[in-house]
C-alpha cells in the first residue's frame, strides 16, 4: 500500500516540510494548527496510518469528510507544507513509521525539513531557563547557511543538550542526538537520517509542560515563522479550539 496518497494537485518540490512530531503537551501540534490557520493551508494528501494509533473526527470549519492521523496540508502560492500528525506511533511501528516518513521526505523535492516538538520543561539545567527554545542540527545534514533555515545559523537560539541521560549508564547511549525527554519520536527520526541525507534539516525543540498551552504553542509557532522568514501579517487560532481544545464544559449542577 503506497504510504501517501493525494487528494488535489499539489507539489511539495521546493517547499520547507514542517513535521510537527507528537510529544509533550501536543505543542508542535498546535503551532501546526496555527500555521495552518493563519497561512490559510488546505488539506492535500492524506498519509497511510497503519502504524499510528487510529482515530477520526470532524474537520476545520464543518468541511466534508473527516480528520484522519496524518495529513499534508500546502497551498501552491506559499512556500512552506505541514505534514500534521494528530496520533502517536503505535509501539511496535515506531521504526516503520519513521522509515516511512524519512522515504516520503526524501523523494519529496523538498527544500529544507523542520522537525518540531516539546521536550519536559522539568529536565532543564539553569542555563537553559533562559531561553524556551532551543535547536538541533543533526551531523550530516547539508549546510544550513545556503538553505531556507538559515536563518538558524544567526538567530539566538541555543543547541540543545540534555541535562539526563536516557540509560543508566553513560557509555550507554546509543546516537549521538541527545535525550529529549518528552520528545516522542523526534530523536528516533534525526538518528534515522542516512549518511547520503540530502536534504537540509534542522529541529526545535520548546521546553513545556502540560496545561493550557496555547501562549506555548502561538510562540512556537512565531518561532517556525522567524525561522524560515514566512511573513504572518495576523495570527487566527482554528475554530475547533473555541469548542475541541478542552471538551465540552462539566455540567455544574453535577457539583451541587
Amino acid at each position: 500500500m503506497a504510504f501517501y496518497h493525494p487528494i488535489d494537485h499539489f507539489s511539495t518540490k521546493g517547499k520547507v516540510l514542517i513535521v510537527p512530531v507528537v510529544s509533550v503537551a501536543n505543542v508542535a501540534q498546535l503551532a501546526a494548527d496555527l500555521l495552518i490557520a493563519s497561512l490559510s493551508l488546505h488539506r492535500v494528501g492524506i498519509f497511510d496510518p497503519g502504524s499510528l494509533v487510529p482515530v477520526v473526527g470532524a474537520r476545520e470549519d464543518d468541511l466534508p469528510g473527516v480528520t484522519t492521523p496524518l495529513e499534508l496540508f500546502g497551498r501552491d502560492d506559499a512556500n512552506i507544507a505541514v505534514i500534521h500528525q494528530r496520533s502517536p506511533a503505535l509501539k511496535s511501528s515506531k521504526q516503520e513509521f519513521v522509515e516511512s516518513l524519512l522515504e516520503f521526505i526524501r523523494t519529496s523535492g523538498a527544500s529544507a525539513v523542520l522537525v518540531i516538538g516539546g521536550v519536559d520543561m522539568s529536565n532543564r539545567t539553569d542555563l537553559q531557563m533562559l531561553t524556551p527554545t532551543c535547536q538541533i542540527v543533526p551531523p550530516g545534514t547539508p549546510d544550513l547557511s545556503s538553505s531556507p533555515l538559515a536563518a538558524l545559523t544567526t538567530l539566538p537560539i541555543p543547541v540543545y543538550t540534555s541535562p539526563v541521560s536516557q540509560f543508566l549508564h553513560a557509555d550507554a547511549e546509543r546516537t549521538i542526538i541527545p535525550f529529549i525527554p518528552g520528545g516522542g519520536l523526534s530523536r528516533r527520526i534525526l538518528s534515522s537520517l542516512s549518511d547520503t541525507w540530502q536534504i537540509p534539516t534542522a529541529c526545535l525543540l520548546q521546553y513545556v509542560m502540560e496545561g493550557d498551552n496555547r501562549a506555548d504553542a502561538q510562540l512556537m509557532a512565531a518561532v517556525v515563522s522567524k525561522v524560515l522568514q514566512v511573513d504572518v501579517p495576523k495570527w487566527k487560532q482554528p475554530s475547533s479550539w473555541g469548542h475541541g481544545l478542552f471538551g465540552t464544559p462539566h455540567d455544574q449542577t453535577l457539583y451541587g
